[in-house]
């Protein structure tokens, strides 16, 4: 399975010619869901959910699925087909020819005065997108796409996840708001605290073979 970055919180994994993106949003580029088969979307902010772009993918490609929480699927309103499923915690589907279980049912909290949205993680095939939470799926991960940094959780809590998943090792993900700096400390923190797992970085558009 290959895995490509394409910037902040958006990933692609392909194998075998099928296609499965996740978390497209408004700081990815779109060029992402070219060809795509499946798309996952964990929840509905804009940094992980590009509308426009999502249906603009939609109209392009008739094939491409998408699979997502509720809230989400109702500002797809008017997509028909069948192409757009509502998926929770606990739910086990097959998109685009991956095998993915849902896991998670909440965004973490912001500030107790911002209303929480629904926020599902996705465990593909042992590659698991949390969104915007620190779930631990029940299901062993060998590949973590780890949030290092956003408004809602400090490098701490970040690490101590990281040891909590156990995964072989792990992407950054969620990383659009750090600078060269941040990006230091929090590899310098997860390579010193969480050294069972190997964490990297990858530039926007770069891959890696899993």
């Amino acid at each position: 399975m290959k895995l490509t970055k394409f910037g902040h919180a958006c990933v692609r994994l392909e194998r075998d010619g099928a296609v499965l993106v996740i978390d497209p949003g408004t700081f990815s580029d779109p060029v992402a869901m070219d060809g795509a088969d499946a798309v996952l979307i964990t929840h509905e902010h804009q940094d992980h959910f590009d509308e426009a772009a999502l249906r603009g993918a939609l109209e392009a490609n008739p094939g491409l699925r998408v699979w997502t929480v509720g809230a989400v699927a109702t500002q797809l309103d008017g997509v028909g087909g069948g192409r757009v499923t509502v998926v929770g915690h606990g739910d086990a589907f097959t998109a685009g020819g991956f095998e993915v279980q849902a896991h998670g049912e909440w965004h973490a909290v912001v500030h107790p005065q911002w209303e929480r949205v629904p926020n599902t993680g996705f465990l593909v095939e042992g590659v698991f997108h949390p969104g915007d939470a620190l779930t631990v799926p029940e299901q062993p991960v060998g590949t973590l796409l780890l949030p290092v940094h956003a408004p809602w959780s400090k490098l701490g809590e970040v690490v101590d996840y990281t040891n909590a998943v156990g995964a072989r090792r792990a992407f950054a993900v969620h990383d659009g708001g750090l600078s060269a700096i941040g990006l230091g400390t929090a590899a310098y923190a997860l390579e010193e605290i969480a050294p069972g797992t190997a964490y990297e970085r990858l530039e926007p558009g770069a891959s890696v073979e899993l």
